[in-house]
């Protein structure tokens, strides 16, 4: 009886190789996004800046179909000037030179635009929202404030006019003050390398040969 050996197909054998790393670095990298949109996540919660900016991070792998060798994970926020601006710490400026508005809890939690979207509270805003005026208050050494009379604080922490007749009350509406300084809370560039180097490890987590 006579054995022979056979020569081994080696153009599937590549190919089976190639598609195994296809499928092992286009998985390791949705492990890679779903980590570091994760960690950036916990990192906004952390530092007390609450669940709501938290959840403006996102998570992608490119190709968004498919595998491939050069597959790549990238995270971003729907925020980027707020998380950019508590990652880097700024010192922020009224654009017009003059005050920086405050809106404190009378202002409500958030303020609709003309056509109903949400935006930001200002001045304007809360009087075409209200229908009251604001009246500034000047006070030297201290913040000037934007005030409303004639007024109460609903339950919503609006300030309404008063029409129940049992004397005038003013409530702070605004709190004016030149420039607000935030601090540095975040540290983004740590979070992304301490990942970056956790990539050959969600690779190989998924690297199998058939």
């Amino acid at each position: 009886m006579r054995f022979t050996m056979q020569r081994p197909d080696l153009g599937k054998a590549l190919a089976g190789t190639e598609k195994a790393i296809e499928r092992a670095v286009t998985s390791g990298m949705r492990d890679a996004a779903d980590a570091l949109k994760g960690e950036l996540r916990e990192q906004v919660v952390s530092a007390g800046l609450g669940d709501r900016l938290a959840r403006t991070w996102r998570g992608k792998v490119f190709p968004e179909a498919g595998d491939s060798m050069e597959a790549a994970a990238f995270a971003w926020s729907r925020a980027p000037k707020l998380i950019d601006a508590f990652d880097r710490g700024v010192t922020i400026r009224s654009g017009r030179g003059l005050f920086l508005p405050i809106p404190t809890p009378a202002a409500g939690a958030v303020g609709r635009g003309a056509t109903g979207r949400r935006e930001r509270i200002t001045p304007a805003g809360w009087e075409r929202r209200t229908g009251m005026k604001l009246r500034f208050v000047y006070r030297r050494g201290r913040p000037s404030l934007l005030v409303a009379d004639s007024a109460r604080v609903t339950s919503r922490g609006l300030a309404a006019r008063n029409r129940r007749k049992t004397g005038d009350a003013t409530v702070v509406v605004f709190i004016l003050v030149p420039q607000v300084s935030l601090r540095k809370r975040l540290d983004i560039g740590t979070v992304a390398r301490k990942q970056a180097a956790r990539v050959p490890g969600y690779i190989a987590r998924h690297w199998t040969l058939s």
